[in-house]
């Protein structure tokens, strides 16, 4: 009989879930987690792979279901977004402030910058619900959704699987304690974050100075 790990902290509550369909259950909630159904899909993968590292499951397996999984359920929310999304966005956006210029502006956005957001959208609770549900709205091209995503769901599923397994009942304990840091954390994100755009804006001053100095200058030649 396989080792025992009792799960930890948030973990316990995806326990009894796990415990009963295992494999299925990791794919099933990252799959509907990932166009849009309120779903523990990342906490599963998570316990899935503190199970693993006691020996209940296979890390490889686990990795493989999650990443599959969660690529799946990205592609059926993009086709949502290109099949209705739009539509929809533009019939009622106008009740949460979504303007049809606005949404032109954010198709704009998502064609210039929308591999990157794709790519890191898998870590940030509320885009990797919607992530593809979005680019299917904004008309991002399917083959570079699909790219970038995939890329995207390797990075996460291979983050937190290793985290967990190697860590294994200790993760929570060590969540724990760095919640106690997170609004340091958090202000120096915002601190850098505020120091790069007053660069880059600076920087784009400084360069519109330049291209405008050799028009300021009188012609004096005649």
């Amino acid at each position: 009989m396989p080792p025992q790990a009792d799960l930890p902290g948030f973990l316990q509550g995806v326990a009894p879930i796990l415990d009963r369909w295992g494999y299925l259950a990791v794919g099933a909630m990252i799959g509907v987690e990932s166009f849009g159904v309120p779903a523990p899909g990342q906490t599963i993968m998570v316990a899935a792979a503190v199970y693993a590292g006691a020996g209940r499951m296979n890390i490889f397996a686990v990795a493989a279901i999650a990443f599959v999984a969660a690529v799946l359920g990205d592609n059926i929310g993009y086709w949502i977004g290109v099949r209705g999304g739009r539509k929809v966005a533009l019939r009622w956006g106008r009740y949460v402030f979504l303007t049809p210029e606005r949404l032109a502006r954010a198709e704009g956005f998502f064609a210039r910058r929308g591999g990157r957001i794709v790519l890191v959208a898998r870590f940030i609770d509320g885009l990797r619900q919607f992530n593809g549900v979005i680019a299917g709205i904004t008309a991002m091209p399917w083959r570079t959704f699909l790219i970038y995503n995939a890329i995207g769901a390797a990075l996460w599923v291979a983050f937190w699987t290793t985290i967990a397994f190697l860590l294994g009942t200790h993760l929570v304990e060590i969540f724990e304690h760095a919640h106690r840091y997170q609004w340091w954390a958090i202000t120096a994100v915002v601190l850098a974050v505020a120091g790069y755009v007053a660069l880059h804006v600076r920087h784009i001053r400084r360069r519109r100075a330049r291209m405008a100095a050799p028009a300021a200058v009188p012609d004096t030649s005649s």
